[in-house]
């Protein structure tokens, strides 16, 4: 896929998955609505965990874009991509996202926003472990295997992995 046409996919993908599940479903659950009562201190963390957690999504759309690829899998890059926040973390779209919603949680002070995000962990773990990972393995072989053993899937190591 040429670079031009992974990134068009790619931004509308984004737009649709993640601007779905961090967008349109806490919109739907809270109105955005910041209550009167809110701390300044749980707005500021608030803003920050999601600022925080869409820096990563937004950077591994960038790099499957690069590779000539997007990271929806009917349209994946021709090679794994393991550079940026995937040399920490081998589901950094997937914590990313989470963290902007729980920093949504905080903003809104929505305990529903927390269930929201636990739901979409269980959701997404599952996705990975039964149809992701087993297509990783079978399009990629012993280099996701290798990648697997050396980094992990949901808390992101202290330093990068550099594949040898």
């Amino acid at each position: 896929m040429r670079t031009t046409s992974a990134a068009l996919g790619s931004a509308a993908f984004f737009v649709v998955a993640p601007g779905t599940f961090v967008g349109l479903g806490p919109w739907l659950i809270t109105g955005w609505e910041i209550p009167e009562s809110s701390p300044p201190l749980r707005v500021v963390l608030g803003t920050v965990f999601i600022v925080v957690g869409l820096i990563p999504p937004v950077h591994a759309f960038v790099q499957f874009a690069r590779a000539g690829g997007t990271p929806m899998p009917l349209a994946p890059t021709e090679r794994l991509v393991v550079t940026g926040f995937n040399r920490f973390v081998r589901n950094p779209m997937y914590v990313g996202l989470l963290t902007a919603i729980l920093g949504q949680a905080l903003l809104f002070d929505s305990p529903w926003l927390v269930i929201y995000a636990v739901i979409g962990w269980v959701a997404t773990a599952s996705f990975v472990h039964w149809y992701e990972e087993p297509t990783l393995v079978r399009t990629y072989g012993e280099q996701y295997e290798k990648y697997r053993r050396n980094v992990p899937a949901w808390t992101p190591r202290l330093t990068p992995w550099r594949p040898a």
